[in-house]
């Protein structure tokens, strides 16, 4: 059978992408972006993130356009990343400078300014709640009102008791306290520029920046599936949450004009919101005369918005990939940051949708002539 070209084939698409539009309005309901931008902030973190962009706008906007489905609304934000000039770089970002929403440690039960628990599904019931179908914008509205009066009144308590010196912008690392104390390392400071794995392909063997790069990126399933993964046999035992902050990160430029090392003229641009999460992990250290020593090491996650559980793998393979043993398909770096890329694993199994008509034909024609000798043989018996 030979090769035949496809006609029609503009007419087709033309078609195809009318039904595209006529399924996402075939309810006659307009969705619109800022009721997406109020009400899907798990889902919106979730593309930022995957996508290496921060807004929360256009992480919305692509969320309408690609009918809630993540990996398409990344496919559209990434390819618009793309076309943006890069006028600035910020400077160093401090997460201590971070002004904090919440901040938990499983580590440690009483922390100097204390447990934070924040926004948060983990203390809450697990069941539908189907008064929300009958929401309407009043009953929001009233419940915003008492909700403001209430914390007010408690932030006028706090002050009036002598509680509200607490900086929720300089709040200490949890970790500090071990490095103190000797029982964890200290992690130099590393002057060179990071890759950027937006303008240059992964190489390997992979600097830190290029692994955390890719971890903050990939794939929210993927990465958490790897990291439970890790903790299920896969090259560590249990880790434990040091310390997870969720907050506001403040960020700076330098002068354009008459840029300084001190940062003296730096303009403040804005903040964008992100998950923080250092897990300490326990290992075992072979020392003198075959003597084993625990030792505690710890692994870094951070992504925009807020995205625990994301975090919390990044830092578990953070850790993984640092051992470095091929052997084990967690901690082989090509395995992991090749796998876990929302846009290039989705695109290449899409992928598999597109015409392979001459490659199908010549392998059905393999399978015909092996059949077909097969047969001849027989016979000749």
């Amino acid at each position: 059978m030979g090769y035949v070209a496809v006609k029609g084939g503009t007419t087709a698409i033309e078609e195809s992408l009318k039904r595209i539009q006529y399924e996402r309005i075939k309810q006659n309901t307009v969705l619109e972006v800022k009721t997406i931008e109020g009400g899907m902030r798990g889902l919106i973190d979730q593309v930022m993130s995957e996508s290496s962009l921060y807004s929360e706008s256009l992480a919305a906007l692509a969320i309408k356009q690609a009918e809630g489905n993540p990996e398409e609304a990344v496919f559209l934000l990434r390819a618009y990343r793309s076309t943006l000039p890069r006028m600035h770089y910020s400077r160093t970002v401090h997460s201590e400078e971070m002004r904090v929403e919440r901040r938990i440690s499983a580590s440690f039960k009483d922390i100097p300014g204390g447990q934070i628990l924040g926004s948060s599904n983990d203390y809450s019931h697990r069941l539908l709640d189907f008064d929300l179908i009958e929401e309407t914008e009043k009953a929001i509205s009233d419940w915003l009102k008492a909700f403001e009066l209430e914390d007010e009144d408690d932030r006028d308590a706090s002050s009036s008791d002598g509680n509200n010196d607490i900086d929720l912008g300089r709040l200490p690392k949890v970790l500090d306290y071990l490095r103190n104390e000797g029982l964890i390392t200290d992690c130099p400071t590393d002057p060179s520029e990071p890759d950027d794995v937006t303008r240059k392909s992964l190489t390997f063997p992979a600097s830190r920046s290029q692994k955390l790069q890719i971890l903050t990126r990939g794939q929210t399933g993927t990465v958490t599936s790897l990291g439970y993964a890790v903790i299920r046999g896969y090259g560590m035992v249990h880790p434990t949450v040091g310390e997870l902050r969720v907050g506001q990160m403040p960020i700076y430029i330098d002068n354009p004009l008459s840029p300084s090392e001190d940062g003296e003229d730096a303009y403040y641009i804005g903040e964008i919101k992100v998950t923080e999460v250092e897990m300490l992990v326990p290992v075992t250290v072979e020392k003198e005369k075959g003597r084993e020593e625990l030792e505690l090491e710890f692994g870094y996650g951070l992504c925009y918005g807020q995205n625990e559980t994301k975090a919390i793998a990044m830092s578990i393979l953070d850790k993984s990939l640092e051992r470095g043993d091929k052997s084990i398909p967690t901690q082989n770096e090509e395995f992991v940051l090749y796998h876990i890329d929302s846009v290039e694993s989705t695109g290449f199994i899409s992928h598999l949708k597109m015409p392979h008509y001459v490659t199908f034909q010549s392998k059905l024609n393999d399978v015909r002539k092996t059949r077909q000798d097969q047969l001849e043989e027989t016979e000749e018996e």
